[in-house]
């Protein structure tokens, strides 16, 4: 079905697009009441993911840099030091996730999309580290990476990995995103 010559899917996509990106902003406040809550939980990473998993890699593009950008920009969280290697991060966390969970063929079960996250997860944290490693230079190694990707991350990575599967099958049960 057209609506003015734009598909029913793509209008869902940027509608569902556009909740994702007002996540952005509003979940790491929530999680900024508790001491260090945004380092542990990542939770802007929730809706970037989801909208990676989700929708087409352009939807979830769009979500990452501009959720990341104007959360700074109204928020100042992330902090300007820290917003190229997250956007970064997130960009690639959203793009890898809509490309792996395409191209598995494995629709949207379970296996395909803890695949797809899994896999998105390590992308994202392996881009988010080189671009911090280009920036800081000799200041920045690879304990100081795994320290910050993936011990302090840990809950947040276990939380995303309970999370985000059930939301996007869910989604996708409701025929809110094709199967």
């Amino acid at each position: 079905m057209k609506k003015n010559g734009i598909e029913s899917q793509t209008l869902k996509n940027i509608a569902f697009t556009a909740v994702c990106i007002a996540l952005c902003i509003i979940l790491p406040q929530a999680f900024h009441l508790i001491p260090n809550g945004g380092k542990i939980f990542s939770p802007m990473h929730i809706p970037i993911l989801i909208c990676g998993l989700a929708c087409a890699w352009q939807y979830g593009l769009i979500c990452a840099l501009s959720g990341v950008l104007l959360s700074s920009l109204l928020t100042s969280m992330p902090t300007v030091p820290q917003l190229p290697s997250m956007m970064t991060e997130c960009a690639v966390y959203a793009v890898s996730a809509a490309l792996l969970i395409h191209f598995l063929r494995k629709g949207r079960r379970f296996s395909g999309i803890y695949i797809s996250l899994v896999g998105a997860m390590i992308a994202g944290r392996l881009a988010g580290g080189i671009v911090k490693a280009f920036i800081l230079g000799n200041e920045y190694n690879l304990h100081l990476w795994v320290s910050g990707y993936f011990i302090k991350a840990f809950p947040a990575i276990i939380i995303h990995l309970l999370l985000i599967p059930p939301i996007v099958r869910a989604l996708a049960k409701s025929g809110f995103i094709k199967e």
